[in-house]
């Protein structure tokens, strides 16, 4: 069970509870705040215009609206005018996100939304009777209308994925609180963030697999290297690569490596550091009480409502743009690595570790794989931030594009995943034609991770790699159980041999002539004390 309360969210607790469709409720202490909320904002419509309440939205801000002489259809007409999406339906766990989001922000008491609008969004989720959420509609500033769309699906007037009664009272109060969030862009982007934290684990793996293949000297890695970088994000990734590595390892074939291995930690480093911060920026977001305008002081007395722009998403799609960007900048050192370990002058190994007869090809076609997944994922990088549209006469004149910005990284996460199959299958392989060397036991295990799913690396003759590619594929999230747990370790008494350690020398086996086997292998309105009243779901 799920148990909302206005907490920031995990990005990796919203995509389990969406992907599996587990039970989602709201604390107790959570439905007094809304209906404090609830309450107030009448109070505060009884005492002024409030925009979208008694005010048109838009160029009609200036409109004042009669909502009693109207019969209180205002509401209403305003969720069909804004309901119109174009583009595919997004996917089941995406609706699931975005729901468990809007509610979580309504929990934070600052919207005005009815407790029996809020229990009506979650009846949807229980119920598995889901809108239909396009994904062209919103320029980030609000997810007007997949929002707008939801709400007429829970008032009975768009079909819903499974039966569905509205609910009796719908307020007409509710209709723009209910559409003011982003909780759409949200959702994508807390399900992106969930699956590219494993991918970037699992690039650690792949790393060192490269590295143990190619006689990498491993100083590189070692806690003094990482910290004169300056970046938490190094001292992680070369804490990784010393994990799957290990202690005792033999001499390394060279002083200096090539970038793809010498600066690995610098470069994934860089993509650690964003993507923890893009984590952290959403978790905040999905406790934000972003609605315009802002509910505020509900319960007090003294309640009032501030019209805002918290709506805009100026820094999501920053973030975002520097995470696409510290994506694309760890492929050029993944190519690199592919051609070391094709590279008999580096790897000490058969060219394009091919075993067959002369001018066999072995796993060059990967090479020229990865370059058109790193084409994809260079492309995806493009800012989103520098677009911008002046809408609705002029009344809004800018946008934050976050919706973009999230596409393309789901995009370029797409692309990440065939960059590190390519690395994962013919690092495997160049392992194996490592034998009799032994790799150590974190990849051996890479290995057979790789061969559960079907590949076969063993087999090094020219054959089809269809099959192993997209073996390695579904291995990759496999990739990242092999590192211990980052909790664990910082829970931990310290990191071995920070403590004068001059770097651990060596590196799993120096490249030269081997027998090689012939076949083979927002302002929150209430005090955070008041959200610990229930179960809290918290970064």
């Amino acid at each position: 069970m799920l148990s909302l309360d206005g907490s920031p969210l995990d990005c990796g607790r919203v995509a389990a509870a969406a992907r599996s469709a587990e039970p989602v409720a709201l604390t107790r202490a959570a439905l007094r705040r809304i209906a404090a909320a609830h309450r107030g904002a009448g109070e505060a419509a009884a005492r002024g215009p409030v925009y979208g309440r008694s005010t048109g939205v838009g160029a009609n801000r200036t409109v004042s609206v009669d909502t009693a002489g109207d019969g209180g259809g205002h509401g209403r007409r305003l969720l069909r005018s804004h309901a119109a999406a174009a583009g595919r339906p997004l996917p089941e766990p995406v609706v699931r996100a975005m729901l468990i989001v809007r509610v979580n922000q309504i929990a934070a008491g600052g919207s005005g939304v009815s407790p029996d609008t809020a229990r009506a969004l979650l009846r949807m989720l229980r119920t598995g009777a889901l809108p239909t959420v396009r994904e062209h509609g919103t320029v980030g500033t609000g997810d007007l209308a997949a929002l707008a769309g939801t709400a007429l699906t829970l008032l009975g007037e768009r079909p819903a994925a499974a039966p569905w009664t509205p609910p009796r009272h719908f307020p007409d109060t509710d209709a723009l609180p209910l559409i003011s969030s982003n909780a759409l862009t949200l959702a994508r982007t807390a399900l992106a963030v969930a699956e590219l934290e494993p991918l970037v684990r699992a690039a650690a793996v792949t790393t060192a697999m490269s590295a143990a293949a190619v006689g990498a000297n491993t100083e590189a890695f070692s806690p003094e290297a990482a910290r004169a970088c300056a970046s938490p994000g190094a001292v992680t990734v070369a804490r990784r690569l010393r994990d799957l590595l290990g202690p005792g390892l033999p001499a390394a074939a060279r002083v200096q490596d090539p970038f793809g291995f010498r600066t690995a930690p610098q470069v994934q480093g860089v993509l650690v550091d964003a993507l923890a911060e893009m984590s952290g920026l959403v978790g905040a977001l999905t406790a934000a009480a972003q609605e315009n305008p802002l509910v505020v002081g509900a319960g007090t007395g003294h309640t009032r409502v501030v019209h805002h722009g918290g709506f805009h998403m100026a820094a999501l799609t920053l973030r975002s743009d520097a995470l696409r960007l510290a994506l694309a900048q760890t492929a050029p050192a993944l190519l690199g690595r592919l051609r070391a370990l094709s590279d008999p002058a580096v790897s000490g190994l058969p060219a394009f570790l091919a075993t067959g007869p002369a001018g066999s090809s072995g796993t060059m076609i990967l090479e020229y794989t990865a370059g058109s997944a790193y084409g994809a994922l260079r492309a995806a990088a493009a800012p989103a931030s520098l677009e911008t549209v002046v809408l609705s006469r002029g009344t809004e004149e800018d946008a934050s594009f976050a919706p973009l910005a999230v596409h393309q990284l789901e995009t370029a996460i797409a692309a990440l995943r065939p960059l590190l199959a390519c690395e994962l299958l013919v690092a495997a392989r160049a392992l194996v034609l490592r034998a009799p060397a032994v790799p150590p036991l974190a990849l051996h295990r890479a290995t057979r991770a790789l061969e559960a799913q079907g590949a076969a690396p063993r087999d090094t003759a020219d054959r089809d790699l269809q099959g192993d590619l997209e073996a390695a594929e579904r291995a990759l999230d496999r990739l990242a159980d092999l590192l211990p747990s980052e909790d664990a370790r910082a829970a931990g008494p310290g990191e071995p041999g920070d403590a004068g350690e001059a770097g651990e020398a060596g590196a799993f086996a120096p490249p030269g002539p081997r027998a090689v086997p012939g076949a083979g292998t927002g302002e929150a309105p209430a005090p955070v004390s008041d959200r610990a009243a229930g179960s809290a779901v918290g970064c």
